[in-house]
C-alpha cells in the first residue's frame, strides 16, 4: 500500500551514488530551462510570470513524491496555457485580479477531474485517440502558440478579432507600420543565441543564457526608456489633477 501512495520508495531500492549524481545533473538542466519556459507560458496564458514560476516549483515536487512515472515532465506547458487564456478571456481582462482568480479556480476545476480520472483508472480513454487526431491538435496549438506571440515580437498592440488568423493579419498590418525596431531586434538576437548554442552544445541551457542576454542588453541600453518629470511640468491642469487622486488612491 505504501508504494502505491509513494511509488519513489520503489526507486530508493534501485538508487545509487551513480545515478544520484546524474539525478542532479538532470535536476538541475531542467530547472535552469524551465525557469525562462514557465515565465513564457505565464505570459500565454495571460497570467504575470511569476505564477509561472510558481506552477514550475510546486507540481514537480508533488510529481516526484506521488507521480508514477520517472518520465513524465509536469508543470506548465504551452497547450494548456494557450487554453487557460482561451477559456477565461471572455469572463476577465487579462492578467487582472479576477482573471488570476478565474485561473487558480480552473486550475482546482481540472485538478479534481484529473484526480477523479486516475482514482477511476480512466486513462485508458487516451488509447481511443488515434495518432492523427493528436498530431493534428499539437501542430494547430504549435501554430496557434507561434502566431500568437507575433505582437510581442514587433511590439505591437491590437484587438483580437472574432477568430485567430484575423488577429494575426492585423498584427501583420500593424507590424508593417509601426514595428518597435528595438523590440524585433533583441528577439532575433534571441532566436540567433538559441540556435546557435543548440548547434554547438546542446547540453547548455540556450534558452536561459538567450533570456539572460537580452535582458542585460536591454538594460544595458535603456530599453524601457522610463523618465522621470517633476508634476509641475505636466501643461494639463486635468493630467495633473488626475494623477494626484491616483496617486492618493494607489497609497
Amino acid at each position: 500500500m505504501l508504494r502505491k501512495v509513494f511509488p519513489f520508495v520503489e526507486w530508493l531500492k534501485v538508487s545509487s551514488l551513480s545515478s544520484f549524481k546524474l539525478d542532479i545533473v538532470s535536476g538541475l538542466t531542467v530547472a535552469l530551462v524551465l525557469i525562462p519556459q514557465s515565465m513564457a507560458y505565464a505570459q500565454l496564458a495571460g497570467m504575470p510570470v511569476q505564477y509561472g514560476l510558481y506552477a514550475s516549483f510546486l507540481p514537480p515536487v508533488l510529481a516526484a513524491l506521488f507521480g508514477s512515472s520517472r518520465q513524465l515532465a509536469t508543470g506548465p506547458v504551452a497547450i494548456v496555457s494557450l487554453m487557460t487564456s482561451a477559456a477565461l478571456s471572455p469572463y476577465a481582462t487579462t492578467g487582472s485580479t479576477g482573471f488570476i482568480a478565474y485561473a487558480i479556480l480552473l486550475a482546482l476545476i481540472v485538478g479534481v477531474f484529473q484526480l477523479a480520472l486516475g482514482i477511476l483508472r480512466l486513462g485508458l480513454v487516451v488509447n481511443f485517440l488515434s495518432h492523427p487526431v493528436v498530431n493534428g491538435f499539437t501542430n494547430a496549438g504549435a501554430i496557434i502558440i507561434a502566431t500568437s506571440q507575433l505582437s510581442k515580437m514587433f511590439n505591437v498592440y491590437v484587438d483580437d478579432a472574432e477568430h485567430h488568423y484575423e488577429t494575426v493579419y492585423l498584427v501583420i498590418k500593424a507590424a508593417l507600420r509601426y514595428t518597435h525596431w528595438q523590440t524585433l531586434a533583441l528577439g532575433m538576437a534571441a532566436f540567433v543565441i538559441m540556435y546557435g548554442l543548440r548547434r554547438i552544445n546542446r547540453r547548455i541551457p540556450y534558452v536561459l543564457v538567450a533570456v539572460v542576454t537580452t535582458t542585460v542588453i536591454s538594460w544595458a541600453i535603456g530599453y524601457e526608456n522610463n523618465v522621470r518629470v517633476p508634476l509641475d511640468m505636466i501643461a494639463s491642469n486635468d493630467c495633473r489633477t488626475l494623477i494626484v487622486k491616483f496617486n492618493a488612491a494607489s497609497k
